[in-house]
């Protein structure tokens, strides 16, 4: 391949919202990735018992750990997909989409909500 073969690089979204919706979050991201997007999402669901964070402290850190390395993939998408069944928006994601807002991220919902803020 040369550099005029390659094609371009596909879009990059991110995936946004709480894990305690992690179908509509795989779901997201199968439906992203058949369109043709390079999907990032959350690669952990803290809710879901795992030996990895069992040790409650740990889970606190590790949990700060994952906010800010999902900070880092919002940084590095090209969109915002908001994970919203119901439209619920909770602490964590409304940051996410205050963060996405600062850098003037398109961001699109996957339900309505009131205010989208």
């Amino acid at each position: 391949m040369t550099a005029d073969t390659i094609p371009p690089r596909p879009p990059i979204v991110v995936l946004c919202g709480s894990t305690r919706f992690w179908d509509a979050l795989t779901e997201a991201a199968l439906y992203e990735t058949v369109a043709g997007r390079i999907v990032l999402a959350p690669g952990c669901n803290l809710k879901t018992p795992h030996p990895l964070w069992d040790d409650p402290a740990h889970a606190d850190r590790l949990k700060r750990v994952l906010d800010d390395l999902h900070l880092r993939k919002i940084d590095l998408a090209d969109d915002v997909l908001i994970v919203n069944p119901g439209g619920y928006i909770g602490d964590s994601t409304r940051r996410e989409i205050a963060y996405a807002h600062s850098l003037g991220k398109p961001i699109r919902y996957t339900h309505p909500t009131p205010d989208h803020t």
